[in-house]
């Protein structure tokens, strides 16, 4: 990396830094760069202390971790933000939530966006949006330890007092002014022990903290079937949670705010016919993109059916 970028990165990062009013140790935090590192590299010196009097060379990759949390590039982005339906209302949603600390459940497609959508609008709260991705092996001691290394708490011996003490941070959050926000994608993966922690979670911190579930409807499917089933703390979490679900717009399947760029038409047909949601179509078009860029020549269908090694026949079929 030139230190034509690194000068970049640290000019960004100390916008983004006064933007927020946030400290040096939320950075460290939030994009996994030493503070040492970060203070060095705010005043433009890019070397640190190896000891015995000698200097190393702080690692790009660092450079590269800050450059993402305050989106800088330093190479072509192929895939630009695009203001869909999906993104917008989500980020409205969430907002509104964290503003007044609800709780919201957010229902939408499969690659409607949805985690992009996350990662963009923590970005903007550095200081108190926490997000963690359910695993679909998470058990709920699993998940509550995501959730405390997303806050920095150190994470007790049992279940509850893990609840308890990220409660507590979040409050403590709340009380210093700010306007704490816990944010889990992916939450169809939620497991019974789970979801009724989330209602442990909404008893601690009702009027404190917004609590947002953001999954597939997969989501909502489950908590139905266990509620009619009257799992136990299933009714107590759905009574909470009832009014505060929100669906996502449809996807527009003919990729209007993605497509107006590209002239070939058939290969405009070809991805409409291919792609069914913004995450397929993103995996087919940036690496053709790209390589079109290394080639030097258009984008096309050709380009592409050689790149993704799709043959007449397969063709012919998405039609």
């Amino acid at each position: 990396m030139t230190d034509t970028h690194k000068n970049n990165i640290a000019h960004k990062l100390q916008e983004y830094i006064n933007v927020h009013a946030i400290s040096q140790s939320i950075v460290s935090h939030r994009a996994g760069v030493r503070q040492e590192y970060i203070t060095a590299i705010l005043k433009g010196v890019f070397t640190y202390d190896a000891g015995k009097g000698n200097t190393g060379n702080i690692p790009d990759k660092h450079f590269m971790k800050l450059a993402e949390l305050v989106d800088y590039t330093t190479e072509k982005r192929y895939w630009l933000n695009r203001a869909t339906p999906q993104l917008t209302q989500m980020i409205a949603i969430l907002e509104e939530a964290r503003e007044h600390a609800y709780t919201r459940l957010v229902v939408g497609s499969t690659g409607s966006g949805k985690s992009h959508a996350i990662t963009l609008y923590a970005k903007k709260h550095p200081a108190d949006v926490f997000h963690v991705k359910v695993g679909s092996e998470d058990t709920l001691n699993g998940l509550l330890e995501k959730v405390c290394a997303a806050l920095k708490v150190p994470p007790s011996k049992h279940k509850s007092a893990k609840i308890r003490d990220i409660s507590m941070a979040l409050k403590m959050l709340y009380n210093y002014g700010k306007k704490p926000q816990l944010i889990f994608d992916e939450s169809e993966y939620l497991k019974v022990s789970a979801l009724c922690s989330i209602k442990e979670f909404y008893d601690y911190l009702d009027k404190y903290c917004s609590i947002v579930l953001i999954g597939t409807d997969q989501l909502t499917g489950q908590i139905d079937k266990l509620r009619k089933k009257d799992a136990k703390g299933i009714p107590q979490l759905y009574r909470r949670i009832k009014f505060g679900i929100r669906h996502l717009p449809s996807i527009d399947k003919t990729f209007k705010l993605f497509l107006n760029e590209i002239e070939d038409k058939e290969l405009k047909r070809f991805l409409r016919a291919q792609c069914d949601n913004y995450g397929e179509l993103h995996d087919v078009l940036v690496p053709c993109m790209r390589e079109a860029d290394r080639l030097d020549i258009p984008l096309s269908l050709a380009l592409v059916k050689k790149i993704l090694n799709v043959n007449e026949v397969e063709i012919f079929k998405a039609y």
